[in-house]
Order: C-alpha cells, then structure tokens, then sequence
C-alpha cells in the first residue's frame, strides 16, 4: 500500500440487520471500517480515507477524504439502516469524491462492502467497470452476506473488467463467529502485496494459519501495540529459559566440584607410611618384653 485516496462504502441496506456474521452484518462492517483506515494512514501518514453509504433512497457522502479517525467514527455513528442496495450509484458517487482529491499524487481507490442482493445485472456492472479503470480508480469488494446468491459471479465479473497489473480484488468472507475484520485482514486488500488468498472462504482456524507471513501471526502496521507486547513476551521468556539453564549448570557443576573435594581429602598412604605407629610399635615391644620375662 502506497499514497492513496480510499473511499469505504458500506451497505447500510434492510439486508444489513442480519445477525448471520458477529454481531450483525452492519456492525462487523464498522469494525472492518476501522481496520482500513489503521492500515491505509499507517502504510503512509498522506493517504486519506473517506466514507459513504449506498443504502435507503440512495448513495451518500458522511465523510470527504481525511486522515481524522474520529470523523469515520462519528460517520459511522450516524448511519441508520434502511432501504435497498444501490451498487453501480454508489461506485459513481465514490469516484466522484476521489476525483475531488486534494493530492493529485494519490492513488484512486475504493473499497466496497456488499452484503444485500445486487440489483443490477452483470452487463451494467462490466460497463461501469471499464469506464473506472479508464479513470484510473481500483476497487476492491468485501462480498458477504449474500455469497450463494449471483453476487459473487456479478463481483468478479466486475473485478476482471477492472482489473490492471492486479490492482483490484474480491474478498469472498463466509459467515460464521469470526469477525470480518478477522478474515479481511488476510486478503490482498489489506496486505497490498497480493499474499493473502483472493478468496477468504476459510474458517477462523485456517486464518491462523494464513497470517502465519508475519512474526507472531501480527502485522506491525496494523497493530504496533500488540506486536511489540509479543515480541517483549517472547525476549522475557527466552531470558527467563536462559536463567534457569544457567542456574542449572552452575549447580551440577557445584555438585561435581563438592565429590572432587571429598574424594580429595582422603589422603592416599605411600609406601614410606609406616604401618605401626610409633604409639602402636612401644605397645607392641613392651607385651615382647613381658612375655620374654616370664620364660
């Protein structure tokens, strides 16, 4: 991930109050909200993100391209659910607002959340998707929700029309306990260089699985905080293993040196030791005189 210009649409559809992913399909969208936004200003402090809705009587703009956090927050806050879908009007406002760019030296690029059924049929969506690559804008689609439904066969109609040097994905995630957010951050969405799987179609262990490209299964960029925790956790311990080895050879090495000592101090008799002492030799003598006597 480069200097870009993101613009985040959410679908805040009728179809958005079902509770199929945690804890419901609008409310894993906010998380997932927050975790673009941390990964596009952290990849580079000059991107800037926008946010806008493509639900009720039609598309629109909470929040123009900025690098304030607690703007997408209040935006989000502020959404009410209702209506239906409006995909092709919604990528058009979208790419509107990104032509409107202070930095001309962003990339364009937006991200879509679909998770009611597509109104449009896949020749109007190929269509529109010719004319945004002739823009230069990317765009990149969460599809859940509706994935058995023609979504998905619709989206990637739309992403391979779209698509230049694989600037644009589809990110299929499946419902489940999992947070969107925690499958999201697997995709070629997030990580940029085309790693993760195009397709997040895994359940939440196979995602363990999948982060496994980072140091403790975190990317840094995304989460500093508890990458750091992890990596000090890591150094305590490998100390800690170091200290009680250490500790463990010092007392062998103590016991050894104690056996040498006692074996020492057991001083070995030569051949110029007496066998008698000098007590015990007068002793011996004086019984040889008495029973010389008695003779």
């Amino acid at each position: 991930m480069g200097l870009e210009a993101t613009m985040i649409i959410i679908d805040n559809s009728e179809h958005a109050r079902n509770g199929d992913y945690t804890p419901t399909r609008f409310e894993t969208q906010s998380d997932a909200v927050s975790l673009i936004f941390s990964a596009k200003t952290q990849a580079n402090p000059e991107s800037s993100v926008g946010l806008m809705t493509m639900g009720g009587k039609g598309p629109e703009v909470l929040v123009t391209l900025t690098t304030d956090f607690g703007k997408i927050l209040s935006g989000l806050h502020s959404t009410k659910i209702k209506g239906e879908l409006h995909l092709t009007t919604g990528i058009q406002v979208a790419g509107l607002a990104l032509k409107h760019r202070q930095n001309r030296a962003q990339k364009q690029r937006i991200i879509c959340f679909v998770g009611s059924p597509i109104l449009e049929d896949e020749k109007t969506l190929v269509k529109l998707a010719k004319k945004m690559k002739k823009n230069n804008i990317a765009i990149d689609f969460v599809n859940f929700g509706e994935i058995e439904s023609e979504n998905t066969s619709k989206l990637q109609a739309f992403v391979d029309a779209i698509n230049a040097s694989d600037n644009s994905h589809l990110a299929t995630i499946p419902p489940g306990p999992h947070l969107l957010s925690d499958l999201l951050i697997t995709t070629p969405i997030l990580s940029g260089d085309g790693t993760g799987a195009g397709n997040a179609t895994g359940t939440g262990g196979d995602v363990a699985g999948d982060i496994g490209g980072f140091e403790f299964g975190v990317d840094p960029s995304l989460d500093p905080e508890l990458a750091l925790a992890l990596r000090m956790s890591m150094e305590e311990e490998k100390a800690r293993v170091e200290k009680e080895q250490k500790a463990k050879e010092e007392r062998e090495a103590k016991e050894r040196g104690e056996g040498s000592s006692a074996l020492g101090a057991v001083k070995e008799e030569d051949e110029s030791t007496p066998l008698l002492k000098e007590d015990e030799k007068g002793e011996s003598s004086k019984k040889d005189d008495d029973k010389m006597d008695t003779n």
